[in-house]
């Protein structure tokens, strides 16, 4: 083994450069396999020892070459990789190092000033920020470690492995070069020269022996003489070229070649190795589990237990803390009566001036008392229910998730806050009422008390008395009159009408007749088995039946008595006149309007048609938001608004009042697409207190609006003509519907 580590050839210059970083001793890579001679001197096997699996044994063909090329590439390009992704993560330590620097910078600037020192938080927090500080110190030293350490070493074996790709493509190329120079370039020459001496020889030989002169004979007999001396020195070339070839071609094969493709493999392990170890270094410095990031930890952890939330207030009460400073209780300021009569301080005064009021004050705070009542139970109910919810949520949720549960708690403690503001105001109404309620109860069924001062105006005669009686209106009657004042019709209405039966109504009017639909949309409308809808046929003027049948929409075409289809005037408003041609009929008895076929075969429950066995069964009406103008009646004009003029009516179904709005023809077609809107806004709503929409007559022109009819006019008119004499409490019922149409983000409907 010495002899032969003796005549191994010395090493590449960049393994002797691996090397001289790094013992090969030290390593876990194996060594170069070696080669024996023979002892004679020649080649024993020419080749390894052992046959083991490697480069020199499975990568001589060409084919391997190129493996052994893009697998060089490919391995430079992964560790160009590494080295980029190390460079980056050496910036983000160095960027983070530095954030938490600042972040440090910025805290020890005085943020958490005004927070008592003593402050177990306080105390917390300057802890974490300083170790933070420690943290960015130990980060950005990890950073430059990376940088001189695993990131040089990388940036070298790069080096290392370029240099070696190099010289292993340039000896590859060199031995290929050698082997066909001296295998086929050198052989092939000599192959040639030695044809072209056996011709001349051969030349030479047949000159000699057809010479006849003893002149020419000699010359001839020289001439062969000299070409057989050049074709044995020939001969003997060849023969030493053929066999120098054949050992090349050996030591090429079995030596060489092996020997370069084994010391390459060599050479990747020891790279490997080295690989490795750089990878083991980078792990170790920027590893989050050493023992100095893990103390910083702990010391954060310890500062952060430290808290004690019983006892954080502690400080700060001692500190600040103060006897409570009550202002005193307001009292009666009986300064007021130095020049008042009659009156007592803190006694309400019950004669035959203020019993009314009285009376009226007590009916005004019971009212107010028993509001004040349902909202204390309103708000005790809800409550209730928060404390209950925060009780099962607490019970489910995990204690570092009960910052999800801060919302609804601040929620929990308003609602406690209003429910002691509905006590407050429940207690004040209380103590109202039964002060009120004493005085009228000390006052019993008689008579109050008259005023001292107006005695001696009793002389006076009786008639002078109901003069002055009959000229005092009692205050109900004055209610009376301003109620009966606000709610009076301000216009005229249009009269009564004549109910027609639904089955004698046209066919217009008809809620299951839905006009000229489209038969896709049919599909939709019909849900359940039984279910129809008359139509008018597109593209032909016929009526067709449409019912949903085993899942299936079925479609009849109702024909006349004689199958022609129906006449022209049909189609009017008022039906034409029973004929015994004019019958209406899908298979059987004819009927003189469609609305009493239908009619007949909803109530009969007989089959359309005896092969298909259709039983009509629910008709599914038309949107109940469409009406035709022939619907509604007019009446005279109440108002005008911002797309024209407004008008009482009714409609003729059920002599419903309803107010109508127009819009104007004229109008342009973004203002009429307004117009409309305010519909599709009124649709959504739903409540008592806002103006309900009844339909929408956009058959022709004008485009009708009609709604419920609200006969004390529009609500900003009544409020600027009827507001002085309305109660406070009237105003405050008001505001739901206003509020109602506030919350809506959409336009606001113009008020009727």
């Amino acid at each position: 083994m010495a002899a032969f580590q003796r005549d191994r050839p010395p090493p590449p210059a960049c393994l002797r450069l691996l090397l001289a970083r790094q013992p090969l001793a030290s390593l876990s890579c194996p060594p170069v396999s070696s080669f024996c001679l023979a002892p004679s001197g020649g080649l024993s096997s020419l080749g390894p020892q052992e046959h083991t699996m490697g480069f020199s044994s499975e990568l001589c063909s060409p084919q391997g070459h190129g493996a052994v090329q893009q697998m060089q590439e490919a391995e430079l390009r992964l560790l160009e990789g590494m080295r980029k992704w190390m460079a980056q993560r050496v910036k983000s330590d160095r960027e983070y190092a530095g954030l938490l620097h600042h972040m440090s910078l910025q805290d020890s600037g005085g943020q958490s000033r005004g927070i008592s020192p003593q402050s177990p938080i306080s105390q917390s927090w300057a802890e974490i920020t300083s170790q933070t500080e420690g943290l960015s110190r130990l980060l950005r030293q990890h950073a430059e470690d990376l940088n001189s350490g695993p990131l040089s070493k990388l940036s070298l074996l790069i080096r290392e492995r370029q240099q070696l790709r190099k010289t292993y493509n340039e000896q590859w190329q060199q031995l290929q070069q050698e082997l066909n120079k001296t295998h086929s370039q050198d052989i092939e020459k000599l192959k040639s020269q030695y044809r072209a001496l056996v011709r001349d020889s051969a030349q030479a030989r047949r000159k000699y022996q057809e010479a006849s002169k003893d002149k020419d004979r000699d010359k001839a007999k020289d001439k062969y003489v000299r070409s057989l001396w050049k074709l044995f020195a020939h001969h003997n070339r060849y023969v030493l070229g053929v066999r120098a070839a054949q050992l090349h071609h050996q030591h090429h094969h079995r030596l060489m070649l092996p020997g370069l493709l084994q010391s390459l493999q060599d050479l990747h392990q020891e790279m490997a190795c080295i690989l490795k170890e750089i990878l083991q270094e980078y792990l170790e410095i920027s590893s989050l589990v050493q023992d100095e990031v893990v103390a910083i930890h702990q010391e954060m952890a310890a500062a952060v237990a430290h808290i004690q939330p019983e006892a954080e207030y502690q400080g700060f009460l001692q500190q600040y803390g103060s006897t409570p400073d009550v202002p005193p209780c307001v009292t009666f300021d009986e300064s007021l009566l130095e020049e008042a009569e009659l009156l007592e301080p803190g006694e309400l005064q019950l004669n035959e001036l203020t019993v009314e009021s009285v009376q009226h004050t007590l009916t005004s705070v019971t009212e107010e008392l028993a509001v004040a009542t349902e909202t204390v139970l309103s708000r005790q109910e809800v409550v209730t229910q928060l404390q209950h919810e925060l009780w099962t949520e607490e019970q489910t949720t995990h204690p570092r998730e009960r910052v999800q549960l801060l919302g609804k708690k601040q929620v929990l403690q308003e609602a406690l806050q209003g429910l002691q503001v509905a006590l407050c105001s429940q207690a004040k109404l209380q103590a109202q009422q039964e002060l009120l309620q004493a005085k009228l109860e000390q006052l019993g069924p008689g008579e109050p008390l008259p005023v001292l001062l107006l005695q001696d105006d009793r002389h006076s005669t009786s008639s002078s008395e109901q003069e002055r009686e009959g000229g005092r209106t009692p205050t109900l009657e004055i209610l009376k009159s301003h109620i009966s004042g606000i709610f009076r019709p301000k216009f005229s209405l249009p009269p009564l009408l004549q109910l027609v039966p639904e089955v004698q109504k046209p066919l217009h009017e008809q809620l299951w007749y839905h006009g000229a639909i489209p038969r896709a949309e049919v599909a939709e409308l019909l849900t359940h088995s039984g279910d129809f809808v008359v139509r008018e046929s597109q593209g032909k003027q016929e009526y067709v039946l449409s019912v949903l049948w085993d899942g299936q929409p079925r479609h009849f075409i109702i024909q006349y008595a004689d199958g022609s289809r129906p006449p022209q005037q049909w189609r009017l408003l008022t039906p034409v006149p029973p004929t015994p041609q004019n019958l209406y009929r899908l298979e059987g008895d004819g009927f003189p309007s469609i609305p009493l076929l239908v009619d007949h075969l909803l109530r009969s429950q007989q089959p359309l048609t005896k092969k298909s066995g259709i039983i009509l069964n629910r008709a599914v009406p038309k949107d109940k938001w469409a009406l035709s103008h022939e619907d509604l009646v007019l009446g005279e004009q109440i108002g005008r608004g911002n797309f024209g003029e407004v008008f009482s009516g009714r409609l003729r179904a059920d002599n419903t009042l309803v107010a109508v709005k127009s819009c104007r023809e004229t109008l342009p077609p973004d203002l009429k697409a307004k117009f409309l809107q305010e519909a599709r806004i009124l649709k959504q709503y739903s409540h008592p207190n806002i103006v309900r929409l009844i339909g929408v007559c956009t058959q022709k022109q004008p485009i009708y609006i009609v709604m419920e009819l609200v006969q004390g006019g529009d609500f900003l008119t009544f409020l600027r003509t009827e507001g002085a004499r309305l109660r406070v409490k009237t105003l405050l019922q008001m505001g739901p519907g206003r509020s109602e149409l506030s919350s809506d983000r959409e336009e606001r409907p113009e008020d009727q």
